[in-house]
């Protein structure tokens, strides 16, 4: 899934000129993505649910296929078909994260450290490859329709054999589910907890969508470089990204969860300030690299703490997904609105002010599996995970 979303941004500087695109028109089509997985969401919960994430990211792949494939063709002939691909895209993508977060979180509880982050980390290394692939394609001359479309057929012949690996759906719980006369849904949305963690995951998928969807443009626009260049920056997030999720496991064992999320908060913050105020390319670089780091945890950790229930996992992944969709959602028309008025560099730094205003929500993501359990074991202590 990250290759197939790095694959079409990595071109979107070409995107632009081809449509003849300005900042808020970019914004609105980035929009489509993300009202595609809000559509998806409300759905996601109850298809996993049913056919277990093995299936569910098998049917998923031929979507992503499908969608990037009427990018590349809508590219070359008709735009209009581009802007279907991008909602088809979007709508795989909301089914896609829930069905993995869902596996994600069931080897958590089997193996009882955090695993979450690594998951995620494998989705970015993805977006790095798809990323840098584009820089040299770009480079070499290889045309958009091109590059897109064959990535689209190696996601769809490659997805089946991945998910080969996937827990079977009737692997147990790690421990018994809590017993509720409540629907699942019903529980997750009046929850105070579950919505805090969306909004947290929101928050996060807001910086990670900036970054994602606006440094390479903002890069070109305040440094006057190339679009190669430009790749090579937003390549360079990605990669902060993943790095910052493959050692997020140890972040968390070190930190806690409140603690992981603060430290994340508080670079992500720092990184755009010094990308979108730093005097020159190399401190707009750095600041890209902090920026990646802090925006990677916030998230996973999200959906982490909301699978602390396993009855209540596939639901509550669900709400944090349905929430934090939101940030991505808001985020192409926020910042393109505010570009036309002031620039890409200064409406990045309302990233800054998100990122600040989680660190009081740090304390929500405290782990509460083992209260879960107590309560449907009727105080009776675990054994050991193994």
């Amino acid at each position: 899934m990250g290759l197939a979303g790095a694959t079409w941004a990595s071109r979107l500087p070409q995107i632009r000129d081809r449509m003849d695109l300005d900042a808020a028109a970019v914004g609105l089509l980035l929009l489509l993505l993300g009202v595609g997985g809000l559509v998806a969401l409300p759905l996601a919960g109850l298809l996993v649910t049913r056919v277990g994430p093995r299936r569910a990211v098998t049917t998923v792949g031929a979507f992503v296929g499908a969608g990037l494939a009427a990018v590349s063709t809508g590219f070359a002939l008709w735009p209009p078909l581009l802007l279907i691909g991008l909602f088809v895209l979007g709508t795989a993508t909301g089914f896609w994260d829930v069905a993995v977060a869902v596996h994600a979180a069931a080897l958590e509880r089997r193996l009882g450290r955090a695993l979450m982050p690594r998951f995620f980390a494998g989705f970015s290394l993805g977006t790095v490859v798809g990323a840098c692939l584009g820089a040299l394609l770009t480079a070499l001359g290889v045309t958009v329709s091109l590059h897109i479309g064959a990535v689209a057929l190696l996601i769809t012949v490659l997805t089946p054999v991945a998910v080969r690996r996937f827990l079977p759906r009737s692997a147990p719980p790690a421990w018994p589910p809590r017993r509720t006369t409540q629907e699942p849904g019903q529980r997750a949305w009046r929850d105070p907890r579950t919505v805090v963690l969306g909004l947290v995951a929101l928050a996060f998928a807001l910086a990670e969508g900036a970054g994602s969807n606006w440094v390479s443009l903002t890069v070109i626009d305040r440094h006057r470089t190339t679009a190669a260049v430009a790749t090579l920056a937003y390549a360079a997030f990605l990669a902060a990204v993943t790095l910052g999720r493959w050692l997020g496991p140890l972040i968390v064992g070190r930190l806690g969860r409140p603690g992981a999320l603060r430290a994340s908060a508080l670079a992500a913050c720092l990184g755009v300030v010094l990308f979108a105020a730093g005097p020159s390319l190399w401190a707009g670089f750095a600041g890209t690299l902090l920026w990646g780091a802090g925006a990677a945890l916030g998230f996973p950790l999200g959906l982490s703490a909301g699978s602390d229930d396993p009855a209540q996992a596939a639901a509550r992944v669900g709400v944090i997904t349905s929430i934090g969709y939101c940030g991505f959602v808001c985020s192409p028309p926020l910042f393109g609105a505010l570009a036309d008025r002031t620039g890409l560099a200064p409406a990045l730094l309302v990233v800054a002010a998100v990122m600040a205003a989680c660190l009081p929500l740090a304390g929500a993501l405290r782990d509460t599996s083992r209260v879960v359990y107590e309560e449907a074991t009727d105080g009776v202590a675990p054994g050991p995970l193994h």
